[in-house]
């Protein structure tokens, strides 16, 4: 069984890659990060405002909660308590509402735990923030992509832009940026690289161009 974990900041294509890798492998792609969007945005439907002063209580929505995340590739869906939340969970405030969310230590095991019992029962490409350091260390292959800041911000602000959801670049790089610090800083399962990873510059490299790479690279890691 094949279980690849794909760690890293916004903006430097882990969900564009992830989706192209799984189609690759013939795996499931397992959204992670849309989970955490999902939970961000139930905080948000039931009135919670930003910066959370009650995580306990979006704890407990989590708790009662189902996320699910389906499919692979272009037909990667994300279900929260049976409704399709896949367009929703992309707007640029729930992406706010995502980092907060994902520093409450009891989200973060509740998620972690589904995360984690998916992958190992049929495998599959995860991405995400802890997912090589946390939810499945002993994936058969581990990658942190990173990418230069600008051009993490203008590919973002792209994205928005295809949208229908277009910011100003200089607030989607600020925007970026505290969500870095966020999620680098937080107490529970930050954002971070080991030895066990393989590093892998995305900057002037196109999302096959890096799925490409990536599947030479769990190919020896098969091998060995």
């Amino acid at each position: 069984m094949t279980v690849v974990a794909i760690d890293g900041p916004s903006g430097v294509g882990k969900s564009t890659v992830g989706k192209a890798l799984a189609a690759r492998l013939g795996v499931p792609y397992l959204d992670t990060g849309a989970m955490y969007r999902a939970i961000g945005l139930l905080a948000r439907r039931n009135g919670i405002g930003l910066p959370i002063g009650d995580p306990e209580r979006v704890a407990d929505l989590c708790e009662r909660a189902e996320v699910r995340v389906t499919g692979a590739g272009g037909d990667a869906r994300t279900f929260l308590d049976g409704e399709d939340v896949s367009v929703e969970i992309r707007e640029p405030e729930v992406s706010r509402y995502a980092s907060a969310v994902a520093a409450i230590p009891r989200v973060r095991r509740r998620l972690a735990a589904r995360q984690r019992e998916m992958a190992l029962a049929g495998g599959g490409v995860l991405e995400g923030r802890d997912i090589g350091t946390k939810v499945v260390p002993e994936a058969t292959a581990k990658f942190f992509l990173t990418a230069r800041p600008e051009i993490r911000a203008r590919r973002r602000f792209d994205e928005l832009l295809r949208k229908g959801t277009p910011q100003d670049l200089g607030a989607v790089r600020a925007e970026m940026e505290a969500r870095d610090r966020a999620d680098s800083s937080r107490a529970d399962s930050p954002l971070s690289c080991d030895e066990t990873y393989v590093v892998v510059d995305t900057s002037d490299m196109n999302a096959e161009e890096v799925a490409e790479r990536l599947q030479e690279l769990v190919a020896g890691a098969r091998a060995g």
